[in-house]
């Protein structure tokens, strides 16, 4: 039997398609296929590290997580408060201004889409990896349904931030489960909660587009990083204005973590690239003869070292302090650009943090307060945080790192914090040192009034 005569490799298909590629291909043309991507699906390799910080509990904001079994139940609420909003701007309110009359004519939902569909290709390019049947290009049915979840999350968004800021103009049912005051206490916390996944994020030029319609002005980009920041976190400090619109709720929140003074290390020497051991624990610092303080802002930056003082700054840990962080961490990691401030900051506390003691260390320096529970929860909440954490070669926090490092090494430093963590510890201790010393005075002082005495005998003889 006649052998059949094999193909060569080099005229293969594969090889043909590649080289057609290299032709046809322009390389600059890679930049627009990241150029809008803001919300990622994180990795598996980070989510099995913990998979509940990266999964939404009652809401879907977005296409990635948009029709699980669990969250359907929230969808119908968000297509009330569709409704809510839509019958609101129709209605002229009766107030004694015609201009807010004027202002509130009636906008159809076909306003609110096309304003959508205007920027609709830059909101798809926003989400990494986002499936052909959510895309908008060719078939209408497509682009309706992606429109669609857009414009009702972007309405159910500002229906729950405007009531949980006490907005005077509250149209829903006393007993309405997520917008009165019972599911301001019960529902919306978790809604909170899901606003900060990294994988359900919703841009915020959604709020942009809607808001301009509806008021019939644009600018309204410092409005409403005001307004998603003051539900996320109503205690952070306001963001600074003229800064642009943030790219969806998650962002905002680490900006505001880190608003405040910027840690500008010096170039480090080329021996000394980074830091040649990890921070020790806040027990071993304070033996070493480390102070500690609160720092004045709490930024995530307001991080120093001078004169054996270390300034950190307050955190309040609670029941959403892990899923914050890994979020945070995961948008720094997947987003070019983004930087590495978050993953630096949990690297150093995790660093510090090993056991309840110095939980209680830093609890008693009004650095960490302490809800969710005993010390030793709070040591094992961030142990978990930093594993396989990914850190820039070059951080902000490289230059604390290397001067407490250089402290610590000093034994003089050692020896002298030693002293005052024994003998000085409490009022007893000290009292008891005063006690010896005066003891062994007066035993010095014996001692050489009995020598005097014998040598003046002794020249009297």
């Amino acid at each position: 039997m006649a052998s059949r005569p094999r193909a060569k490799v080099e005229d293969s298909a594969w090889v043909a398609d590649v080289e057609k590629a290299l032709t046809a291909g322009d390389p600059s043309a890679e930049v627009a296929l990241w150029r809008w991507h803001a919300i990622y699906r994180v990795p598996a390799c980070i989510k099995d590290l913990n998979r509940k910080a990266y999964q939404p509990q009652v809401v879907s904001l977005g296409p990635f997580h948009h029709g699980e079994p669990h969250l359907l139940p929230m969808d119908l609420h968000k297509r009330r408060s569709l409704l809510h909003l839509l019958r609101r701007i129709g209605t002229a309110h009766r107030t004694a201004f015609p201009v807010t009359m004027l202002r509130r004519a009636r906008k159809p939902l076909s306003e609110f889409v096309a304003a959508v569909a205007g920027v609709a290709e830059q909101l798809e390019g926003a989400y990494q990896g986002l499936v052909d049947d959510w895309r908008c290009k060719e078939e209408a049915e497509m682009r309706e349904r992606f429109l669609e979840l857009m414009v009702t999350d972007g309405c159910f968004l500002l229906e729950v931030m405007r009531t949980a800021s006490g907005w005077e103009v509250n149209d829903y049912a006393p007993n309405d489960p997520v917008f009165s005051s019972h599911g301001l206490l019960y529902t919306v916390p978790y809604i909170r909660r899901d606003m900060i996944i990294i994988e359900n994020q919703l841009p915020l030029l959604v709020l942009d587009k809607l808001l301009a319609v509806e008021t019939g002005k644009d600018g309204n980009e410092d409005l409403i990083n005001r307004m998603v920041l003051r539900f996320l976190s109503p205690a952070a400090w306001p963001p600074a204005t003229g800064i642009g619109l943030a790219l969806h709720p998650l962002d905002i929140l680490r900006r505001s973590l880190l608003y405040g003074p910027t840690q500008t290390a010096p170039p480090a020497p080329p021996h000394h690239s980074a830091p040649d051991d990890i921070i020790r624990s806040a027990e071993e610092l304070y033996e070493a003869g480390i102070r500690f303080k609160r720092s004045q802002t709490s930024s995530l930056l307001d991080i120093s070292f001078r004169r054996g003082v270390l300034r950190l700054p307050a955190i309040m840990v609670d029941d959403t302090t892990e899923y914050m962080f890994l979020n945070l961490m995961a948008f720094e990691r997947l987003h070019a650009g983004a930087g590495n401030e978050v993953t630096a900051y949990v690297f150093f506390i995790d660093n510090m943090i090993d056991t309840a003691a110095d939980v209680a260390l830093l609890t008693c320096r009004r650095i960490v307060h302490n809800t969710v529970g005993s010390d030793k929860a709070v040591a094992k909440l961030f142990s978990g945080m930093s594993r396989d954490v990914v850190l820039e070669p070059h951080s902000a926090l490289d230059d604390v790192h290397r001067q407490v490092n250089a402290y610590c090494r000093k034994r003089w430093n050692r020896w002298r914090a030693n002293l005052v963590h024994t003998y000085f510890r409490s009022p007893w201790s000290f009292l008891s040192l005063a006690a010896a010393v005066f003891l062994l005075g007066m035993t010095v002082m014996q001692t050489v009034y009995t020598v005097l005495q014998f040598y003046q005998d002794a020249t009297t003889t």
